[in-house]
């Protein structure tokens, strides 16, 4: 599911918010089992429950899982800043892992914030916690704006 496909004549905040009214999400959201859970102007919180699903060959989480949770909060913090009529792309995210998590560390929270939203480009940065509020990964992120083709 494409959330810009969804409401194009909406601003990206009004986007979020009907998807996250509507119960609906991403597919990456349903393979990796995370879903949105706030959104705000600049602001995205994801929640998720590491599971065996995310486990590595080493039995531990995969770096991967809290890198795509924290990609997701930093994007779509920046797209609740977007006109109806821009989309964006992720150009780099830079991950610090600081706790490593297995099946048993419990929900997690990925809370994603507008650094500077330019015109073409956003700067983001997210903060990966368990239930505690302990860090276990935190990224800045690089973003690039553009118009929707028609």
């Amino acid at each position: 599911m494409n959330v810009n496909n969804i409401h194009p004549n909406l601003s990206g905040l009004e986007q979020l918010q009907a998807m996250l009214a509507n119960g609906n999400g991403a597919p990456i959201g349903e393979t990796l089992k995370f879903r949105l859970v706030e959104i705000d102007d600049g602001h995205a919180v994801f929640e998720a429950e590491p599971g065996p699903h995310a486990y590595n060959p080493i039995g531990s989480i995969h770096g991967g899982f809290a890198a795509t949770l924290l990609d997701s909060a930093c994007g779509c913090a920046v797209h609740s800043k977007l006109r109806a009529d821009q989309i964006y792309t992720t150009l780099e995210l830079k991950t610090a892992y600081h706790r490593g998590m297995t099946a048993e560390t419990g929900t997690v929270r990925a809370i994603g914030s507008v650094v500077t939203m330019g015109r073409r480009t956003a700067f983001a940065e997210a903060r990966l916690v368990d239930g505690n509020d302990r860090l276990l990964a935190s990224a800045t992120s690089t973003l690039l704006v553009m118009d929707r083709q028609s």
